[in-house]
């Protein structure tokens, strides 16, 4: 089955290398790249590196080297096809329906690359005509472009004509259809007669991440255009929310020097790349997306946002908080920059030079810090009610962090933050945050004319005030509620009814998580069957958490499927310990599915009612978690909330 190359691009653009490997491959950071032990041959010194720069790994000891799609198929067994089908499942990419006209599909993308290849070569030589004067004046006198920088960017001359490219590519036998479809002519059937989209305009060229031109961006001459600055449109090569102004140029100077540099406009790059700052990008013309945050990311762990310092800029940055916030996980975040009031990039590097430029980008400010300062300036909180709307308005914010740990650590950030200006302790309520707290006790008042999200479920539905943090906690007082399944559903009545869920006196393991890592350890080919299940579970004790992830990286280093093997690993890895507190923690011994010698059968079967318990626990901490946030806000959307937990408590268990 034949692929078509956007697909593949599609999916590894979305996907760093890293990623996938790390699955099977328990990885550390060496300076740029990746490395850890070779998942193809038997070696104790890690020779085996990942760079996701350039999307590939090496292993040193055996000489296998690959992309993703390699790397599935080498260590799962899979064919091409099905190694793309994983692979773009993972990614969100649809996969397209292979029919007859895909290739001329393909065909058809090839042609209008090659057009907007033919687009750029026009524009580049109209720079240098007589016609082209005021142009080349505004590039070298007025924005003082030297020639290498002209030519680096490719920028070019739109001449003020409405058919000047039009003639041209159709000299060389492109069609009008295919210059409406490249967004480089304007066309329809209101229109009797397709003409030029971009005239008398400095053009800047748009590339993919493989350096192709894809669309472009004029700077308007005239003064008196409706637009000072014109894109593309949308065209089967452009989607202006998923590119970067100069992406593929600046990736490899921010891999080398870990750090990118997110401007607001295409002049500012270049004045930036002119002034030895290559690592530079701009959105296009529109507030920064989530695909082009992730872009960043897989650029830098921490992206320099630089934005005008006047209120414009402001409120731009402003947006690009909300637009990331929900998308902060470990180790990822932005940093933000203000620029001088009233200065761009150029202007800065122009009168107080490089220096002044690089102080700016030193001088960065965190998301938490833009966060709460933009909070804090939206109001005056002299007295407890304002105080208090503060509050709602800033756990409301943390709340919409998808990733329990950062939302838990902005939680307590926040917390400390609120508490120094008040010059009082400030408690996290409880459906905010995850982390510690003391306990909470607050009136329920049922809104008029709304229903309690008890009275809507019944007289069986639990009842508050309850206590911060639950008692299933560690021996810190910490706890960290395991997230929901894919599809979570309820386990057996037996498993139910147990006291499995409960921490049994003086134990730091729930037995319920003992009872699924001995399950693993006793029936090690289950990592093999349940790989992807058992790395998504998230347990309350981190030592639980560790044990399981050094489970998963034996067997991703080919340690044989054998129990006594096993415990011989994991001994030496220090985990002794752990071994024995999960001993300690099995109160419930009637499991036998759990024990050595029982039958595959039995085991999964035993597996998945303990697995949908764990997942059942989650629900519940959800549920809590959901039914606060009524109280909190009693929206329709957190009453939507808890009727779709309730539905997912309520799906039967299938064991087929």
């Amino acid at each position: 089955m034949k692929f078509p190359p956007s697909l593949l691009d599609d999916i590894r653009g979305r996907l760093q290398c890293s990623q996938v490997v790390g699955r099977k491959v328990a990885l550390k950071k060496a300076g740029r790249e990746w490395k850890g032990l070779s998942p193809f041959k038997s070696e104790k010194t890690p020779s085996f590196y990942v760079n996701d720069q350039k999307g590939f790994y090496h292993c040193f000891a055996s000489g296998e080297h690959g992309d993703i799609f390699k790397f599935v198929m080498k260590t799962e067994g899979l064919t091409f096809p099905e190694a793309v089908e994983r692979l773009a499942e993972e990614a969100g990419v649809p996969m397209p329906k292979f029919e007859a006209r895909d290739q001329e599909r393909e065909d058809t993308r090839a042609r209008l690359y090659q057009l907007m290849e033919a687009s750029a070569a026009f524009f580049e030589a109209a720079l240098k005509t007589p016609a082209a004067s005021n142009a080349r004046r505004y590039v070298i006198e007025t924005r003082g472009l030297s020639s290498e920088i002209i030519s680096q960017f490719r920028l070019g001359y739109a001449p003020s004509s409405r058919n000047a490219l039009k003639e041209h590519l159709a000299k060389l036998g492109y069609s009008a259809e295919e210059m409406i479809a490249s967004g480089m002519l304007i066309g329809g059937d209101d229109i009797p007669v397709a003409y030029d989209r971009f005239r008398n305009r400095i053009m800047f060229p748009i590339t993919d991440l493989k350096n192709r031109i894809i669309a472009f961006g004029g700077r308007a001459l005239d003064a008196d255009a409706p637009a000072k600055y014109l894109n593309s449109p949308e065209t089967p090569l452009f989607h202006k929310g998923h590119i970067l102004f100069h992406a593929a140029a600046a990736r490899p100077v921010a891999h080398d020097r870990g750090r990118v540099i997110a401007v607001e406009g295409y002049m500012d790059v270049v004045a930036l790349t002119s002034a030895g700052f290559s690592e530079s990008v701009a959105p296009l013309g529109t507030a920064l997306t989530e695909d082009q945050a992730k872009l960043l990311w897989r650029m830098a762990d921490e992206p320099i946002l630089c934005f005008d310092g006047d209120t414009a800029g402001k409120k731009a940055a402003f947006r690009a908080i909300d637009t990331v916030l929900p998308h902060l996980v470990p180790g990822k975040s932005i940093r933000i920059a203000f620029l001088p009031d009233g200065l761009d990039p150029d202007d800065l590097i122009r009168q107080e030079g490089r220096s002044a430029m690089e102080a700016v980008l030193q001088a960065t400010k965190s998301l938490a810090d833009v966060l709460f300062e933009r909070e804090w300036a939206q109001g005056e909180w002299t007295t407890p009610e304002r105080r208090a709307k503060l509050e709602h308005q800033i756990f409301e914010l943390v709340g919409r962090i998808a990733d329990e740990s950062v939302r838990g650590h902005y939680a307590q950030d926040m917390k400390s933050r609120l508490s120094n200006a008040f010059g009082a302790p400030v408690q996290i309520p409880a459906s905010r945050s995850p982390s510690v707290g003391n306990d909470i006790r607050a009136s329920r008042t049922t809104q008029q004319g709304r229903g309690s999200p008890f009275q809507r479920h019944g007289a069986n539905a639990p009842r508050l005030p309850m206590q911060w943090p639950p008692k299933a906690a560690n021996k810190n007082g910490k706890w960290t509620p395991p997230g929901l399944l894919d599809a979570p559903l309820p386990a057996s009545d037996a498993l139910r009814q147990s006291q499995l869920g409960t921490l049994s006196p003086g134990a730091e393991i729930l037995p319920l998580e003992a009872l699924i890592c001995r399950t693993l350890i006793n029936h090690p080919w289950m990592l093999e069957e349940e790989w992807e299940g058992i790395s998504r579970l998230e347990f309350s004790s981190a030592a639980v958490a560790r044990l399981r992830d050094a489970l998963l990286d034996l067997h991703a280093r080919n340690i044989p499927l054998d129990t006594s093997e096993f415990k011989s690993q994991l001994n030496r890895l220090g985990f002794g310990k752990t071994l024995v507190q999960i001993e300690r923690a099995m109160t419930h011994k009637s499991d036998r599915f759990a024990e050595p010698g029982a039958e595959r059968v039995e085991v999964a079967a035993g597996w998945a009612h303990a697995v949908h318990m764990h997942s059942q626990n989650a629900l519940r901490q959800a549920l809590s978690r959901a039914e606060e946030a009524w109280f909190t806000d009693p929206s329709q959307e957190a009453l939507d909330r808890i009727d779709e937990i309730k539905r997912l408590q309520a799906r039967p268990l299938d064991l087929d």
